[in-house]
Protein backbone atom coordinates (compact mmCIF):
# COMPACT_ATOMS: atom_id res chain seq x y z
CA UNK A 1 0.00 0.00 0.00
CA UNK A 2 1.30 3.65 -1.02
CA UNK A 3 1.84 6.09 2.00
CA UNK A 4 -0.48 8.54 2.44
CA UNK A 5 1.43 12.03 1.15
CA UNK A 6 3.18 14.31 3.98
CA UNK A 7 0.58 16.77 5.14
CA UNK A 8 -2.37 14.94 3.93
CA UNK A 9 -5.63 13.26 6.44
CA UNK A 10 -7.19 9.81 6.02
CA UNK A 11 -9.82 11.60 4.61
CA UNK A 12 -7.60 12.58 2.03
CA UNK A 13 -7.72 16.42 3.14
CA UNK A 14 -4.83 18.56 3.58
CA UNK A 15 -3.80 18.24 7.51
CA UNK A 16 -2.45 21.90 7.70
CA UNK A 17 -5.43 23.24 6.49
CA UNK A 18 -7.30 21.34 8.72
CA UNK A 19 -5.48 22.49 11.32
CA UNK A 20 -5.41 25.98 10.74
CA UNK A 21 -9.62 25.93 10.70
CA UNK A 22 -8.98 23.80 14.27
CA UNK A 23 -7.68 26.88 15.92
CA UNK A 24 -10.51 29.50 14.39
CA UNK A 25 -13.03 27.25 15.77
CA UNK A 26 -11.30 27.68 19.42
CA UNK A 27 -10.69 31.28 19.10
CA UNK A 28 -14.56 31.40 17.81
CA UNK A 29 -15.91 29.26 20.82
CA UNK A 30 -13.87 31.29 23.35
CA UNK A 31 -16.08 34.37 22.22
CA UNK A 32 -13.51 35.40 19.63
CA UNK A 33 -10.15 35.87 20.89
CA UNK A 34 -8.03 34.26 23.12
CA UNK A 35 -4.61 33.79 24.51
CA UNK A 36 -1.56 31.35 23.23
CA UNK A 37 -1.86 29.41 26.44
CA UNK A 38 -5.50 28.97 25.84
CA UNK A 39 -5.05 27.54 22.10
CA UNK A 40 -2.13 25.52 23.56
CA UNK A 41 -4.37 24.10 26.55
CA UNK A 42 -7.03 23.44 24.14
CA UNK A 43 -5.40 21.81 21.22
CA UNK A 44 -3.32 18.71 20.69
CA UNK A 45 -1.01 20.17 18.91
CA UNK A 46 2.44 21.13 20.04
CA UNK A 47 2.56 24.64 20.44
CA UNK A 48 5.53 25.68 17.81
CA UNK A 49 3.12 24.35 15.58
CA UNK A 50 0.31 26.38 16.70
CA UNK A 51 2.61 29.48 16.75
CA UNK A 52 3.60 28.49 13.30
CA UNK A 53 -0.20 28.33 11.86
CA UNK A 54 -1.31 31.38 13.98
CA UNK A 55 1.28 33.24 11.81
CA UNK A 56 0.45 32.45 8.69
CA UNK A 57 -3.30 33.55 9.42
CA UNK A 58 -2.35 36.95 10.74
CA UNK A 59 -0.28 36.82 7.58
CA UNK A 60 -3.30 36.74 6.15
CA UNK A 61 -5.39 38.23 7.68
CA UNK A 62 -8.17 35.75 9.33
CA UNK A 63 -6.52 36.03 12.61
CA UNK A 64 -4.93 39.33 13.98
CA UNK A 65 -2.64 39.85 16.91
CA UNK A 66 -3.99 42.29 19.37
CA UNK A 67 -1.50 44.47 21.60
CA UNK A 68 -1.94 42.61 24.27
CA UNK A 69 -0.68 39.45 22.23
CA UNK A 70 -4.15 37.84 22.45
CA UNK A 71 -5.50 36.42 19.12
CA UNK A 72 -8.50 37.37 17.65
CA UNK A 73 -10.67 36.92 14.57
CA UNK A 74 -9.60 38.79 11.58
CA UNK A 75 -11.27 41.01 9.56
CA UNK A 76 -11.16 38.96 6.08
CA UNK A 77 -13.72 36.56 7.87
CA UNK A 78 -16.46 39.20 8.43
CA UNK A 79 -17.38 38.91 4.27
CA UNK A 80 -17.07 35.11 4.29
CA UNK A 81 -18.93 35.58 7.32
CA UNK A 82 -22.02 38.04 5.44
CA UNK A 83 -21.58 35.40 1.90
CA UNK A 84 -22.36 32.50 4.71
CA UNK A 85 -25.28 34.37 6.47
CA UNK A 86 -26.95 34.77 3.10
CA UNK A 87 -26.60 31.59 1.64
CA UNK A 88 -27.97 29.78 5.06
CA UNK A 89 -30.97 32.63 4.71
CA UNK A 90 -31.66 31.04 1.36
CA UNK A 91 -32.23 27.89 2.76
CA UNK A 92 -33.59 28.80 6.00
CA UNK A 93 -36.05 31.26 5.01
CA UNK A 94 -38.63 29.59 2.68
CA UNK A 95 -38.62 26.75 5.63
CA UNK A 96 -39.73 29.65 8.08
CA UNK A 97 -42.19 30.78 5.90
CA UNK A 98 -44.06 27.59 5.92
CA UNK A 99 -44.29 27.54 9.19
CA UNK A 100 -45.39 31.05 9.83
CA UNK A 101 -47.96 30.12 7.34
CA UNK A 102 -48.79 26.72 9.22
CA UNK A 103 -48.71 28.48 12.73
CA UNK A 104 -49.15 31.73 12.51
CA UNK A 105 -46.48 32.42 14.77
CA UNK A 106 -42.57 33.95 14.41
CA UNK A 107 -40.18 31.38 12.96
CA UNK A 108 -36.61 31.93 13.68
CA UNK A 109 -33.22 30.15 12.84
CA UNK A 110 -30.69 30.55 15.18
CA UNK A 111 -26.65 29.46 15.87
CA UNK A 112 -23.93 28.90 18.35
CA UNK A 113 -21.64 32.15 18.50
CA UNK A 114 -18.87 31.72 21.16
CA UNK A 115 -20.84 31.41 24.06
CA UNK A 116 -23.83 32.40 23.34
CA UNK A 117 -26.40 31.96 20.49
CA UNK A 118 -26.99 34.59 17.92
CA UNK A 119 -30.74 35.01 15.28
CA UNK A 120 -29.33 34.89 11.76
CA UNK A 121 -33.02 34.59 9.68
CA UNK A 122 -36.68 35.52 11.13
CA UNK A 123 -39.87 35.39 9.28
CA UNK A 124 -42.62 37.19 11.69
CA UNK A 125 -45.88 36.10 12.76
CA UNK A 126 -48.79 37.75 11.25
CA UNK A 127 -50.29 38.81 13.96
CA UNK A 128 -49.88 42.60 15.64
CA UNK A 129 -49.13 41.39 19.10
CA UNK A 130 -45.85 39.01 18.67
CA UNK A 131 -42.02 38.33 19.09
CA UNK A 132 -39.46 40.08 17.42
CA UNK A 133 -36.20 38.15 17.55
CA UNK A 134 -33.97 40.75 15.64
CA UNK A 135 -31.38 39.25 12.88
CA UNK A 136 -28.15 39.59 14.76
CA UNK A 137 -29.31 39.64 18.38
CA UNK A 138 -27.44 37.44 20.62
CA UNK A 139 -29.42 35.60 23.82
CA UNK A 140 -27.97 33.72 26.22
CA UNK A 141 -27.79 29.83 25.82
CA UNK A 142 -29.65 28.95 29.43
CA UNK A 143 -32.84 30.93 28.82
CA UNK A 144 -33.80 30.81 25.34
CA UNK A 145 -35.32 28.13 23.52
CA UNK A 146 -33.15 27.85 20.76
CA UNK A 147 -30.15 28.14 22.84
CA UNK A 148 -31.44 25.24 25.44
CA UNK A 149 -32.03 22.98 22.21
CA UNK A 150 -28.21 23.64 20.79
CA UNK A 151 -27.39 23.29 24.63
CA UNK A 152 -28.90 19.24 24.44
CA UNK A 153 -26.57 18.84 21.07
CA UNK A 154 -23.14 19.38 22.84
CA UNK A 155 -21.39 17.53 25.35
CA UNK A 156 -21.14 18.09 29.07
CA UNK A 157 -17.73 19.49 29.26
CA UNK A 158 -18.81 22.30 26.33
CA UNK A 159 -21.91 22.86 28.22
CA UNK A 160 -20.22 23.32 31.02
CA UNK A 161 -17.20 25.87 29.75
CA UNK A 162 -19.93 27.80 27.80
CA UNK A 163 -22.30 28.30 30.62
CA UNK A 164 -19.62 29.23 32.75
CA UNK A 165 -18.29 31.86 30.43
CA UNK A 166 -21.58 33.50 29.53
CA UNK A 167 -22.58 33.43 33.31
CA UNK A 168 -26.03 32.51 34.27
CA UNK A 169 -28.15 35.46 34.76
CA UNK A 170 -31.76 35.29 35.67
CA UNK A 171 -34.03 37.17 32.71
CA UNK A 172 -36.81 36.82 34.50
CA UNK A 173 -38.33 35.05 37.48
CA UNK A 174 -38.57 31.73 35.65
CA UNK A 175 -34.85 31.55 34.45
CA UNK A 176 -32.52 28.86 35.63
CA UNK A 177 -29.71 30.66 38.18
CA UNK A 178 -27.47 27.11 38.54
CA UNK A 179 -25.21 24.91 36.71
CA UNK A 180 -27.58 22.46 38.13
CA UNK A 181 -30.85 23.61 37.13
CA UNK A 182 -29.37 23.99 33.53
CA UNK A 183 -28.08 20.62 33.03
CA UNK A 184 -31.63 19.75 34.28
CA UNK A 185 -33.18 21.42 31.51
CA UNK A 186 -30.79 20.10 28.92
CA UNK A 187 -32.05 16.49 30.23
CA UNK A 188 -35.28 17.17 30.06
CA UNK A 189 -34.31 18.46 26.31
CA UNK A 190 -32.36 15.15 25.36
CA UNK A 191 -35.16 13.34 26.59
CA UNK A 192 -38.45 15.11 24.86
CA UNK A 193 -36.10 15.88 21.47
CA UNK A 194 -37.31 19.62 21.83
CA UNK A 195 -36.99 22.45 24.39
CA UNK A 196 -39.54 25.06 25.70
CA UNK A 197 -38.52 28.66 26.69
CA UNK A 198 -41.65 29.45 29.27
CA UNK A 199 -41.27 33.11 29.59
CA UNK A 200 -37.33 32.40 31.27
CA UNK A 201 -35.91 34.82 28.50
CA UNK A 202 -38.80 37.59 28.96
CA UNK A 203 -42.14 37.16 30.72
CA UNK A 204 -45.09 37.06 28.60
CA UNK A 205 -43.16 35.12 25.47
CA UNK A 206 -43.39 31.34 25.34
CA UNK A 207 -40.89 29.29 22.66
CA UNK A 208 -40.40 26.03 21.13
CA UNK A 209 -37.34 24.71 19.80
CA UNK A 210 -35.54 22.10 18.37
CA UNK A 211 -32.07 22.08 17.10
CA UNK A 212 -31.08 20.90 13.17
CA UNK A 213 -29.66 17.44 13.39
CA UNK A 214 -26.25 16.94 11.12
CA UNK A 215 -26.03 20.80 10.92
CA UNK A 216 -21.97 21.76 10.39
CA UNK A 217 -22.23 24.34 13.19
CA UNK A 218 -24.77 23.83 16.32
CA UNK A 219 -28.12 25.60 15.22
CA UNK A 220 -31.76 25.77 15.75
CA UNK A 221 -34.88 26.40 14.95
CA UNK A 222 -37.74 27.75 17.32
CA UNK A 223 -41.53 28.87 17.05
CA UNK A 224 -42.33 31.83 19.45
CA UNK A 225 -45.28 34.12 20.37
CA UNK A 226 -47.32 35.21 23.30
CA UNK A 227 -48.16 32.61 25.95
CA UNK A 228 -51.71 33.72 24.96
CA UNK A 229 -51.45 31.89 22.16
CA UNK A 230 -48.31 29.67 22.30
CA UNK A 231 -50.95 27.22 24.52
CA UNK A 232 -50.85 23.05 24.63
CA UNK A 233 -52.88 22.74 21.41
CA UNK A 234 -50.37 25.11 19.35
CA UNK A 235 -47.50 22.98 20.99
CA UNK A 236 -49.07 20.21 19.73
CA UNK A 237 -48.84 21.41 16.23
CA UNK A 238 -45.64 22.89 16.28
CA UNK A 239 -43.82 20.09 17.06
CA UNK A 240 -44.21 18.39 13.67
CA UNK A 241 -43.95 21.04 11.69
CA UNK A 242 -40.69 22.18 13.36
CA UNK A 243 -39.28 18.41 12.59
CA UNK A 244 -40.11 18.60 9.25
CA UNK A 245 -38.52 22.28 9.15
CA UNK A 246 -35.37 21.14 10.89
CA UNK A 247 -35.17 17.97 8.62
CA UNK A 248 -35.52 20.04 5.75
CA UNK A 249 -32.51 22.39 6.91
CA UNK A 250 -30.67 19.64 7.53
CA UNK A 251 -30.91 18.02 4.55
CA UNK A 252 -29.77 21.46 2.24
CA UNK A 253 -26.81 21.69 4.37
CA UNK A 254 -25.85 18.66 4.67
CA UNK A 255 -27.06 18.21 0.56
CA UNK A 256 -24.71 21.66 0.06
CA UNK A 257 -21.96 20.08 2.23
CA UNK A 258 -21.50 16.80 0.23
CA UNK A 259 -21.68 18.75 -3.13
Amino acid sequence: MVAAAAGETKSGGVQSVERAFELMELIGRAGGECSLSHLSGESPLPPPTIHRLLRTLVGIGYVRQLPNKRYALGPRLIRLGEVANRQLGAVADPVLESLVAELSETASLAVLDGDMVIYTAQVPSPHTMRTNNEVGRRVHLHNSGVGKAILAELDDARIVKLVSQAGIPAATEHSVTSLSGVFAAVERVRSAGFSVDDEEGEIGVRCVAMAIPGAPTPMAVGISGPTSRMDEELQARALPALKRATGAISEALIGAREG
